[in-house]
């Protein structure tokens, strides 16, 4: 059994212990004192930073999972098999942290499995916690041939392979769902939300923009995993979904404009407020700025110009979704909302979970396979033509 080595200590590695530290200390205090104790949150603003960035924001981030799935096992895009991987690893942990983070806002957290048995198929909220759970799923099943291959357990293994594509096929229908019901959930505050952000095509806004953030999280979590593990950059297929993504954000750009005409809202474009301020920060730094970027090629075989604009869209996404949640949500509220330092600490805990279980994936799994081999025609497995070679 391979021990577990940390190696020397380093300004990251001290960083990461003392946020999961702090993490476990906010935990208590939040789940032994209540949200009004731990947080700024009130019955005129319930919804704060651990639903706009935790779930909201953590659900888009973790869209690559789908999308490269489905480039791979579906459409049978051979070429981006090396980063299908990671990928796939990212979402998973997308997901359980984003459940872990809607534990924490829940009032009542001993109850989440509520939605389980006490259905309410009129709700949109019961949907999203149905496709959440059942994603996270597909994912941990998408996942388990790598805790398989490190166990030499040959024959589940082939029985995962031998349903990967029904599993990619119902994981990218559950993730289209739940990614569009995320915007579906703000069709009933008509009168609440900030009119640059509210409208009728949210449900396709939220959508596109997790399809975008999906790619920039690949190009990204590819250029932090070439550096932290000193791995080879497959620049080539990075430069294609840089493309992909240019294009991506021509029609999210394209919608939204159509929409802020077609809704007679362009006169909000120059009100001297807040919310004018970030809707255009949001467009330009996450849409506009990316979007001409990627137009040229010598930007996307650049790896310092594709990273900057993957880390654009990255901060585009997260920056809409906190408006949607919050910003765009505060006037008609009628009070001011910042969060704690205990909200910020949590979520900040959060995040570094998922990094540190993504470097002990890496560590002890083969998320970055070194070598595959063909199965004879005997062995094939339907819908995994090329995989990693197993353990003898």
């Amino acid at each position: 059994m391979q021990k577990l080595e940390f190696g020397k200590l380093t300004f990251w590695k001290g960083f990461m212990v003392a946020s999961l530290a702090l993490g476990i200390g906010l935990a208590v205090f939040r789940f032994s004192r209540g949200l009004g104790a731990a947080t700024h949150l009130s019955d005129s603003f319930p919804w704060g930073l651990w639903i706009g960035f935790d779930v909201l924001t953590g659900v888009a981030l973790a869209a690559g999972g789908f999308t490269i799935a489905a480039a791979v096992y579906i459409f049978r895009i051979e070429r981006f098999r090396p980063i299908l991987r990671p990928t796939i690893l990212t979402a998973f942990l997308g997901y359980l942290m984003v459940m872990l983070g809607l534990v924490y806002d829940l009032g009542r957290p001993d109850r989440v499995w509520h939605a389980v048995i006490m259905w309410n198929p009129r709700s949109v909220m019961f949907e999203v916690a149905w496709c959440v759970m059942l994603y996270t799923t597909v994912l941990a099943l998408e996942f388990s041939p790598m805790v398989l291959e490190k166990l030499r357990w040959k024959t589940p293994l082939r029985v995962v392979h031998g349903l990967l594509i029904p599993l990619v096929i119902v994981g990218v229908l559950l993730s289209t769902l739940h990614q569009s019901s995320l915007g579906s959930l703000y069709l009933i505050v008509p009168h609440k939300l900030y009119g640059l952000w509210y409208s009728s095509m949210l449900p396709l806004f939220f959508f596109i923009s997790a399809v975008a953030v999906g790619l920039a999280m690949t190009i990204f979590e590819s250029f932090l995993s070439a550096r932290a593990f000193r791995r080879h950059i497959e620049m080539d297929l990075l430069s294609d979904l840089g493309r992909v993504l240019a294009v991506v954000l021509a029609v999210y750009f394209v919608f939204k404009a159509e929409d802020l005409v077609e809704r007679g809202v362009l006169s909000l474009l120059i009100q001297p407020r807040t919310e004018t301020a970030l809707f255009y920060l949001e467009m330009i730094l996450g849409v506009i700025v990316p979007m001409a970027l990627l137009a040229s090629e010598q930007v996307r075989r650049s790896p310092r110009g594709l990273y900057t604009c993957a880390l654009c869209v990255i901060l585009g996404v997260v920056l809409n979704r906190l408006n949607v949640s919050i910003t765009g949500m505060a006037a008609s509220a009628g009070a001011d909302y910042f969060p704690s330092w205990i909200e910020v600490g949590v979520s900040i805990a959060i995040v570094t979970t998922g990094f540190t279980l993504f470097a002990l994936a890496v560590r002890y799994l083969n998320v970055f396979p070194s070598e595959v081999v063909r199965l004879p025609a005997s062995k094939a497995v339907v819908g995994s033509p090329i995989q990693p070679r197993l353990a003898a």
